[in-house]
């Protein structure tokens, strides 16, 4: 089984080569796809020196300019041919050796989708109030669409390639997560969860979503309700 990890990467020049690093030495086999979303802090100078002589198994990609998250996953996406796919960012959040348990639950279960869930267990893998954020969109996403879910607010999801692309993915930016999810349980999938680990990051480091971003999933839960 090869998963495709798609990595969305803007203005991540202090984390890149490390996350990459942590990426390439997951125990699975992969393809590792990632687009640059016209990053304005030298973190496309990085990679092409790092990777620009085409010697290492990595796919990068560059936006002439900045298209928001969901259009950085189309474009990876466009490019994978693993069974499965997972989105990694470029920051620390998520430590990538937790997708070798969605792998590994994928592999023998044969699952449409498997979610790497932070808030499996315990709310404490982030701030009381991004929680609560979460606990509601969830609970919002579960109500409108028969789940039962955990995080649908996760990074980590991992789908079969071919069902992700059937998707018809349009969302531009953060309301990626929710679309993605409503589009799976409103026609049928399963979508299995299991726990990961999660260091939330804040703002002075970094962290791009905003309440906004809340806003925006809650409106893109409801419009999928009643539109594909």
């Amino acid at each position: 089984m090869k998963i495709s990890i798609l990595m969305p990467v803007y203005n991540e020049r202090k984390t890149i080569l490390d996350i990459l690093d942590l990426v390439k030495a997951v125990n699975f086999d992969k393809e590792i796809i990632l687009v640059d979303d016209f990053s304005t802090d030298g973190t496309r100078e990085v990679l092409k020196e790092r990777f620009g002589s085409g010697k290492e198994n990595i796919k990068i990609y560059y936006h002439e300019k900045n298209k928001g998250k969901g259009s950085t996953i189309r474009t990876a996406l466009s490019h994978a041919s693993g069974d499965y796919v997972i989105v990694q960012d470029a920051d620390l959040e998520y430590s990538p050796h937790e997708m070798e348990k969605l792998a590994e639950h994928a592999k023998k279960t044969a699952v449409t989708a498997v979610y790497g869930s932070r808030f499996y267990n315990s709310w404490k893998a982030t701030s009381f109030l991004h929680y609560s954020v979460n606990w509601f969109l969830t609970t919002m996403t579960n109500v409108l669409f028969g789940g039962r879910l955990t995080d649908m607010e996760t990074c980590y999801k991992m789908v079969k390639t071919d069902v992700l692309k059937k998707l018809n993915i349009k969302a531009d930016r953060f309301e990626l997560e929710p679309e993605i999810t409503a589009k799976l349980l409103k026609k049928g999938h399963k979508i299995d969860e299991v726990p990961i680990s999660y260091r939330g990051r804040g703002y002075d480091e970094g962290k791009k979503i905003k309440w906004t971003d809340g806003v925006e999933a809650l409106c893109t839960l409801i419009k999928y309700r009643f539109v594909d």
